[in-house]
């Protein structure tokens, strides 16, 4: 190899270099942004669970008010399912729809 081939070839190395440095610098900067978003989602998961937390704590009295309303109107007589709500039943006869309504978990 003389010298003009290792000069070339020297160069040429050197520029690969420039050009992974280049790329090398750019996934650092979509890294930092990606560890930012991260950090930033997370703390808005946190705040998330926390208030939802605060919400279904004070929504468990008022649910079970509201299916044990629902069950005493069923009680006497009448539907509570979506598709009869409020029609009577006929002789008080048990109506599927209305059970997985107030027995669903």
């Amino acid at each position: 190899m003389n010298k003009k081939e290792l000069f070339d070839a020297l160069d040429e190395f050197s520029q690969n270099l420039l050009v992974t440095l280049a790329e090398v610098e750019a996934i650092k900067k979509n890294l930092k942004s990606v560890v930012e978003e991260n950090v930033a989602l997370r703390l808005e998961n946190d705040k998330l669970r926390e208030r939802l937390g605060q919400v279904e704590h004070a929504a468990t009295p008022k649910t079970k008010r509201n299916r044990d309303n629902l069950r005493k109107l069923y009680e006497d007589g009448f539907h509570v399912c979506t598709d009869f709500y409020g029609q009577r039943r006929e002789n008080d006869a048990e109506c599927m729809f209305c059970d997985e309504l107030l027995f669903r978990e």
